[in-house]
Parts: C-alpha cells; sequence; structure tokens
C-alpha cells in the first residue's frame, strides 16, 4: 500500500472527482503508471484554478485508486492525457498551513512548498492519516489505520 500526493488545481481535482478519475503531470503516464490498485491518493491544490491562478493551498479530495493500469483519453485532437481510474472518499478542503510542522515529508518547513513541485510524489503513511483526520475523514483514517497496523 503506497500514500500519494497528486497536486492539482481544486477546479481540475472536482472535475476529475466528477468523472471518477485523475491525472498527473500534464497528462503524462509515467508517474501514474507507479500507482497500483487500492492506493490512496490526497490531492493539494496549490490554487483554486489553473486560470485565474487564485491560491488556495488546501488538501481537497482523498481517492483510492480502483483499477490497474492507466488509460488514455482524448480531449482534444492534440491532447490525449493519461488517467487512473478513482473513488472519492471526501472532499472537506483543509488548509495545509496548520498541519506542516508535522508533515514528515516537509523537510524544510520555511520552504515547505517545495515538494509538490514533483506534482504526484508518495509520503508516509502517518502523513497520510494526520491529512485525513483534518479532513475530518473518519472513515478513511480508520483504513488508514487498519492497513499501518498489519
Amino acid at each position: 500500500m503506497t500514500y500519494w500526493i497528486n497536486t492539482v488545481s481544486h477546479d481540475h481535482v472536482q472535475h476529475g472527482m466528477a468523472g471518477g478519475f485523475t491525472q498527473a503531470n500534464h497528462g503524462k503516464s509515467t508517474n501514474l503508471q507507479r500507482l497500483n490498485n487500492g492506493d490512496w491518493i490526497v490531492f493539494y491544490s496549490p490554487r483554486a484554478s489553473m486560470k485565474n491562478r487564485e491560491p488556495l493551498q488546501k488538501f481537497t479530495a482523498l481517492a483510492r485508486v480502483v483499477d490497474d493500469a492507466p488509460y488514455q483519453v482524448e480531449m482534444t485532437p492534440d491532447f490525449h492525457p493519461w488517467r487512473r481510474r478513482v473513488e472519492l472518499f471526501a472532499d472537506n478542503a483543509t488548509s495545509i498551513r496548520p498541519l506542516i510542522e508535522q508533515l514528515r515529508f516537509i523537510h524544510d518547513k520555511e520552504r515547505w512548498g517545495y515538494p509538490f513541485r514533483r506534482g504526484l510524489f508518495p509520503i508516509p503513511a502517518a502523513d497520510f492519516a494526520l491529512i485525513a483526520e483534518a479532513m475530518g475523514a473518519s472513515a478513511v483514517l480508520a483504513e488508514v489505520m487498519r492497513e499501518m497496523k498489519s
């Protein structure tokens, strides 16, 4: 079991969750191939929208991967992004700021935004549990705690 963060603007998170999918790194398949069926993803949205670039800096959704491999779609004749199927478990947006000091994957607390530049990346289970708890996702938190014990 692996726990991931996917850095995506909030409008794109909402679109993906409504359609039951996620994309990463501008539609490339490379990182999506690292995901396994059953892995958990927390979505971090640095901005509300790609267009107006209004800062948001919140965790905006929790989802679980529910397929075995990336698949490709045609959005326009020139854009064929890769996706993974996910099931949405929580979308209670919560600020990252109160969590920065506790999150282990953020090594430099003064430059806390740096890790998110990677797009999709793994995080410790304890960090995922902390975020799930902050988002009020008790069912997800209980599941993660069971997985951490086994």
